[in-house]
């Protein structure tokens, strides 16, 4: 029988438990939903329809059409995954919370995305400590049903392995953990800017599909509206160099003209890792940890 906090987003003692056993992969226990989190879901969803009808790419919502979400209820992933997996071979799995780079990354090239199963207090609905389900589902997984979109992030996925491969082939003595945190650096930061905050270009209007924009209700409308935001063309020398701030509004963000745009854009960043363009770039957010960077070197995937 769900708890009074069920799976509300750091008050919920079966993520802390799992996480205290180092279980990365964990089961979607649904019978611990509370009654309040299904209304905290219902509300988060029901505001956001109208901004999403102006904002949203046609991507994102004819994804939104084909998974058939219940509005009224936290999704199961079980049904989630019903209505994606035939579409493009991608599956949502739920995670205990933070997942370490490699692992998201190497998940995403084996089309398994990692979705956290808590979700945000009722009493906050604008402030989001860490992801949540809205975030995760709502956000990230309608553009999963665009094949176009999903080879895209296949593809961005498995620059991890790449990176770790080409880490793993420098001499002693060349800098390698070095050299690798700046690989991850300018892997994050496209991902940060196109997948999580990406907005795009469509019959001479900007959208977004960026799912940090698409689960916010106020950013949304900010990121095409306001004139206080940047909006530049998506060129890669600028992303891979540019920093971005976790706590507040994107006061910069990058457009692309389409999904084959994007996936040119990764196939580049792909070349540029080979090449080892990516190898001093400038320094700033995200911070890699020694701990990740030791992951990437042993190339180690649970």
């Amino acid at each position: 029988m769900a708890s009074a906090t069920g799976l509300t987003t750091t008050e919920a003692p079966f993520i802390e438990d799992a996480q205290q056993r180092g279980e990365l992969f964990i089961e979607q226990p649904y019978y611990m939903y509370s009654e309040e989190n299904h209304r905290t879901w219902q509300r988060l969803y029901d505001r956001m329809a109208d901004r999403w009808d102006r904002y949203a790419t046609s991507h994102f919502r004819s994804g939104l059409d084909r998974l058939c979400f219940d509005r009224e209820h936290v999704p199961r992933l079980e049904d989630v995954n019903q209505f994606l997996e035939p579409l493009t071979g991608f599956r949502a799995r739920a995670v205990s919370g933070y997942i370490p780079a490699f692992h998201f990354f190497d998940s995403i090239a084996k089309r398994e995305f990692p979705t956290t199963i808590t979700i945000r207090s009722g009493k906050s609905l604008d402030y989001l400590p860490e992801p949540d389900i809205f975030h995760d589902i709502a956000g990230h997984v309608p553009m999963h049903t665009d094949p176009a979109f999903a080879e895209t992030l296949v593809k961005l996925g498995g620059l991890a392995k790449l990176a770790a491969e080409r880490a793993g082939t420098l001499q002693k003595g060349t800098g390698a953990a070095k050299r690798l945190s700046s690989m991850l650096r300018g892997i994050t930061r496209f991902f940060w800017f196109s997948v999580e905050f990406g907005l795009m270009r469509e019959s001479g209007r900007i959208k977004a599909y960026g799912s940090g924009l698409l689960s916010s209700h106020g950013e949304l409308a900010h990121s095409v509206d306001s004139p206080d935001v940047q909006r530049q063309p998506f060129q890669l020398e600028w992303v891979v160099n540019q920093g971005f701030q976790i706590d507040s509004y994107q006061p910069l963000l990058f457009i692309v003209d389409s999904f084959d745009h994007l996936f040119a854009l990764v196939e580049e960043l792909e070349d540029w890792l080979r090449d080892g363009k990516l190898d001093n770039l400038a320094l700033g957010d995200p911070d890699v940890g020694d701990e990740e960077l030791r992951e990437f070197l042993e190339g180690t995937v649970a």
